[in-house]
């Protein structure tokens, strides 16, 4: 019964956090945004200490609960696993038991906090099982999810119907990407051999919940005198931290996922008060352990597989999105220009604030509607998000990222606020005007400034004719316009770099800044 309820659970907070990072309609998280919230990692780095000495008195009194349940990383390792076991028989009792590693896991938490205390996000980010399992699900899940979302929008549209619409699927990141592949690779090759390896060697958040679940009120405990040694238990742990030879359960291993309990034929294993522990019979023995598992390179080969067969369908959709102009000339794609400062979305604060505070999970920019947001490439903020504005502008009717961040990492009160938050300036390159190199009129960016930060100025020795052949008589030269940029009143949106003609790289752009300002 306890393992029923445990596994709808799971499968409840995992269904739904998996739902955050593919929603792109923002209509998930308005009812389940409070889960990615409670992770562990980002309310410590969020400061959440309610939540945080939440999560501490569940383990102090359930164990690992959070590991086994609210975990999307460890509940996707578990189905990894359950997928192996269901292959025969033998698969189902495929684990053995084996001593802690405690060295490797307590090195591993000491490079995750000299890295948090560094401010070293991109080694946080790594190691964190929240943002692994967001990494995966944006790169992974979330195009297969929107590719299909796309095709019911074709379908509907052949119907005239107008149910779903269209959404722009692209890499936003290729070293992210390649992050996210070597993570699930891992993940999946340990998974599919021994169970909670991940969790129980590498994973920090383990370790410190397993330090803490060492004093949990409720514990598996094994009644020596009802066990006959039998050693089903010990091969069905997937923590591998039953040792039915001396009848003992390393409580910093256990995450409480009582698959034990049920395995065992003899009523021997009870999850039940630490003050009603049996007395330990030693002397009892087991039969032999089985082996760990077979050799998963069938699912890393699958997983190569798929990861190319994604990276090839992004590239064809990129060729199928290329414009023409009047079905004659193709519209090329614009190119990220050399930013000196990276823009961070309004409401990060600084760049120092935001590199304390963000998870890399991931979860804004796939919760971006306007594809600004993307992976960081700098090793020093490697995967957390910054701005770019190739396939679209910052919107100042739109706070999705505020909404969906765990950690307020990026803090909006009001929309109010964002319109007023500068997070970067304009500036305006001669080189690559198309009013000076095809002598046109332009003034697209002037148009559609927000903020009227930019107006179109005469610029002076330079005049334009109204006509090839010479101006008629009485009338003047007519001066060319060019934009000029009030720094001041400026926000950084982006519109006007976006909407510039000029390719492949805007005569305007944005610069950001290391500490945003209210204006």
């Amino acid at each position: 019964m306890l393992r029923k309820i445990r596994l709808t659970l799971a499968i409840l907070f995992f269904a739904c956090i998996t739902l955050l990072f593919l929603d792109f309609t923002g209509t998930i998280h308005l009812w389940f945004g409070w889960m990615a919230k409670i992770q562990f990692l980002p309310a410590v780095l969020g400061l959440n200490l309610g939540i945080v000495a939440l999560l501490v008195v569940l383990t102090l009194v359930l164990g690992r609960m959070y590991c086994s349940v609210i975990c999307p990383l460890g509940v996707f390792q578990d189905i990894v696993s359950w997928l192996n076991g269901r292959r025969g028989k033998k698969k189902k009792f495929r684990f053995s038991y084996s001593p802690a590693l405690s060295w490797l896991r307590y090195a591993m938490l000491g490079v995750f906090i000299v890295a948090l205390v560094a401010g070293f996000g991109s080694v946080v980010a790594l190691l964190a099982p929240y943002s692994s399992y967001g990494r995966i699900a944006s790169n992974f899940f979330a195009p297969v999810y929107r590719w299909g979302n796309n095709l019911l929008a074709y379908l509907a549209e052949r119907a005239d119907s107008y149910a779903f619409y269209e959404t722009d699927v692209w890499l936003k990141s290729l070293p992210t990407f390649l992050i996210a592949l070597a993570t699930l690779v891992v993940i999946i090759i340990l998974a599919w051999r021994n169970g909670r390896t991940y969790c129980n060697t590498i994973c920090p958040v383990g370790t410190v919940l397993g330090f803490l679940s060492k004093y949990a009120l409720f514990r598996i405990t094994i009644d020596a005198d009802k066990c006959n040694a039998c050693g089903l238990c010990s091969r069905k742990c997937k923590a591998a931290c039953i040792n039915g030879k001396t009848h003992e359960v390393d409580y910093s291993r256990c995450v409480a996922c009582m698959d034990c309990i049920d395995t065992c034929a003899h009523d021997a294993i009870h999850y039940r008060l630490a003050s009603r522990l049996p007395k330990e019979s030693p002397g009892n023995k087991t039969q032999p352990d089985s082996p760990a598992g077979q050799n998963a390179e069938g699912a890393s080969r699958r997983s190569f597989l798929t990861a190319t067969a994604l990276l090839a369908t992004s590239a064809l959709l990129e060729a199928q999105e290329k414009k023409v102009d009047g079905g004659l000339a193709t519209i090329k794609d614009k190119k990220i220009p050399n930013r000196l400062t990276p823009i961070l979305p309004p409401g990060a604060r600084s760049a120092r604030h935001f590199a304390q505070h963000c998870t890399g999970c991931q979860l804004c920019v796939s919760a971006c509607p306007n594809n600004v947001l993307r992976p960081s490439t700098d090793l020093m903020k490697l995967m957390q998000p910054e701005m770019s504005y190739e396939r679209g502008y910052c919107r100042p009717e739109c706070s999705r990222c505020a909404e969906v961040c765990p950690t307020d990492a990026i803090h909006l009160t009001d929309l109010a606020e964002k319109s007023a938050t500068q997070v970067g300036h304009a500036v305006w390159v001669r080189q690559n005007c198309i009013v000076l190199t095809d002598d046109v009129e332009c003034g697209n960016c002037a148009r559609h400034c927000p903020t009227g930060a930019i107006q179109m100025i005469p610029l002076q020795g330079h005049h334009r004719h109204r006509h090839k052949g010479g101006r008629e008589d009485g009338e003047q030269d007519k001066p060319r316009m060019i934009p000029a940029v009030n720094v001041e009143r400026c926000i950084g949106c982006g519109a006007c770099e976006n909407l510039c003609p000029a390719r492949p790289f805007s005569a305007i752009y944005v610069e950001g800044h290391e500490v945003q300002r209210t204006i």
